[in-house]
């Protein structure tokens, strides 16, 4: 759509709010594509017990979609220079987030 011009996908308006929350939704969400493609090809390095290794593919792969999620439906609707009710995913997918890590942090030096 970017390459055709279309209307309905370049004007997002003047609001800049909008338009800071879809790039912190497309920027964090590839980051977070990047970090799950390196979990998924580590797995064979690292010694995880199996439920570890389950709780913390879930953990990423929540994460990978709150994260981005939220920003994006935080920046649909915004009132003013605040973020929609949308940004509410984004702490639950923080600590999501944080808990994947840590469970994959904590049996990686055994």
């Amino acid at each position: 759509m970017l390459a055709f011009r279309v209307g309905w996908y370049l004007d997002v308006g003047d609001n800049e709010t909008h338009r800071l929350m879809l790039r912190l939704g497309h920027a964090h969400g590839t980051l977070l594509s990047l970090l799950n493609i390196v979990f998924a090809a580590s797995l064979t390095r690292l010694c995880l017990p199996t439920d570890s290794r389950v709780m913390a593919s879930r953990c990423l792969a929540a994460a990978t979609l709150l994260v981005p999620g939220g920003f994006i439906l935080g920046g649909l609707i915004t009132h003013g220079a605040d973020p929609g009710l949308g940004i509410i995913l984004l702490p639950a997918g923080a600590v999501l987030l944080l808990v994947g890590i840590f469970v994959v942090a904590r049996h990686t030096g055994k």
